[in-house]
């Protein structure tokens, strides 16, 4: 039980489905409470299959690649900043360009739920504490995600148009700052 609490707490915060509610907010404002349903459930599985793919062979394939986790840290974090660029400065006229069917798997389940420090965090945990307590942490955390995200109607009614809107810019400027968090942290640990 103390190996599972010791990988559910750093997995929660890798997780931050709070801090990952406004964009999502964003992402879904204008699709139909249904269909947001569906996309939770799609972003909930995605990530869920993700982490725990990479949770079983994600070493094993960048160690044949030749890739390290800091080249995965660092593509990551310029995933996440390019997502986050592109919200901050779109607006009203401008649509962003994602497939609403495919919006739950990426980006919201793959890299917003499942990112690089989910994954990362996941193959440090594997190594110390085993399979059993990092796969469970994994997916009851990812389920957690998937709860909030049910919220996300009743936050948004509370919040308002305007309150959203700021608190989704707010948003995504902290994860254009995680983006780049994550890119100096895999460049550091590049560096001798």
């Amino acid at each position: 039980m103390r190996s599972f609490w010791l990988c559910f707490v750093p997995l929660f915060i890798a997780v931050d489905a709070i801090g990952v509610l406004p964009i999502f907010i964003s992402f879904t404002k204008d699709i139909k409470p249904g269909r947001v349903r569906m996309i939770i459930y799609q972003s909930v599985i995605t990530a869920i299959i993700v982490a725990l793919l990479f949770l079983i062979g994600g070493k094993a394939i960048l160690d044949m690649l030749g890739i390290t986790v800091s080249d995965f840290m660092i593509a990551g974090g310029v995933l996440l900043f390019v997502i986050s660029i592109s919200d901050l400065i779109t607006n009203d006229k401008i649509q962003r360009k994602i497939d609403p069917e495919s919006i739950g798997a990426v980006p919201i389940g793959v890299p917003l739920i499942t990112g690089p420090a989910v994954l990362t965090t996941s193959i440090l945990l594997l190594n110390e504490h085993g399979f059993v307590p990092t796969s469970v942490a994994i997916l009851i955390n990812v389920l957690i995600a998937g709860v909030v995200f049910n919220f996300s109607i009743y936050i948004h009614r509370f919040l308002g148009k305007a309150g959203s809107k700021t608190l989704s810019k707010i948003a995504s400027l902290l994860l254009a700052a995680i983006g780049v968090m994550i890119v100096r942290k895999g460049i550091t640990a590049l560096i001798p």
